[in-house]
């Protein structure tokens, strides 16, 4: 099973880069964030004739999330049970033996900011809702724009941006409680490297320069670990006309 993880930033803008990466790439799952689409807009009969079927949970110009699968989608799950957020930020559910939750984690603006402390909450909420999935669900799937980048690996620049918001203390040891629960990052099962990112601005050559951040992850259960035969970065569609400040991250798991 292949399992991918995209923001794309308006799926209205980026639908035929939707479709052009899935006729490439042929996931098996496919989580989206940032659709920025109300759900009355969003674009089922075309990614239908694409052979995908959809799950989303959207909003007019902001945020956004959707799981599309080539194969039945079940127990979908909006939001998270005890937290009444109108932000349109997780959607969860199952394709095969896999349970998919599909974050877009909040950005946080500037550390020590309102919009931080709504970040480091948003993460514990969602970290003890999680620590109920993974035991409810052993195969479990946890991906999508995560606004944090793991370590000083993942950050063209580490001391530009020691401290600041997407790199602070704080939000790393937030998401690092979440892998605490027997969550594994799966690019890192098979490449330590630095320098390899999955967002670059659109400011200042930025991709040209590679001056980037992995911020978008793949996180799968202990369970789900020794099944990983592969988990790669797709720069490919940021090359492409009118881009996603984001491209695809992808895993291959065996099937159970």
């Amino acid at each position: 099973m292949k399992i991918a993880t995209w923001n794309v930033n308006s799926l209205n803008v980026r639908l035929p880069h939707v479709e052009r990466w899935v006729t490439q790439s042929a996931p098996d799952v496919l989580a989206l964030q940032e659709t920025k689409m109300e759900d009355a807009k969003f674009p089922v009969a075309a990614l239908e004739a694409a052979g995908y079927r959809s799950a989303f949970s959207g909003q007019k110009t902001y945020n956004g999330v959707a799981i599309l699968a080539r194969g039945e989608i079940h127990d979908v799950q909006h939001g998270i049970d005890g937290f009444d957020d109108p932000q349109r930020r997780i959607l969860s559910a199952t394709v095969g033996d896999v349970r998919i939750v599909n974050l877009y984690v909040v950005n946080g603006q500037a550390v020590g900011s309102e919009k931080y402390a709504y970040k480091l909450d948003w993460l514990a909420r969602v970290t003890a809702h999680l620590a109920e999935e993974i035991r409810r669900h052993p195969n479990l799937v946890v991906l999508g724009d995560f606004n944090i980048a793991p370590d000083d690996r993942d950050v063209y620049d580490p001391a530009a941006w020691h401290e600041q918001v997407l790199c602070s203390t704080p939000e790393r040891d937030a998401l690092k409680r979440m892998l605490d629960l027997g969550l594994h990052d799966s690019f890192r099962l098979f490449d330590d490297a630095a320098g390899q990112y999955s967002w670059w601005d659109y400011r200042q050559a930025a991709f040209r320069r590679n001056l980037g951040l992995r911020i978008d992850l793949i996180l799968v259960s202990q369970a789900l670990r020794s099944r990983c035969r592969a988990s790669i970065i797709d720069r490919e569609p940021r090359t492409w006309e009118r881009a996603s400040d984001h491209t695809p991250a992808l895993v291959d798991i065996d099937d159970g």
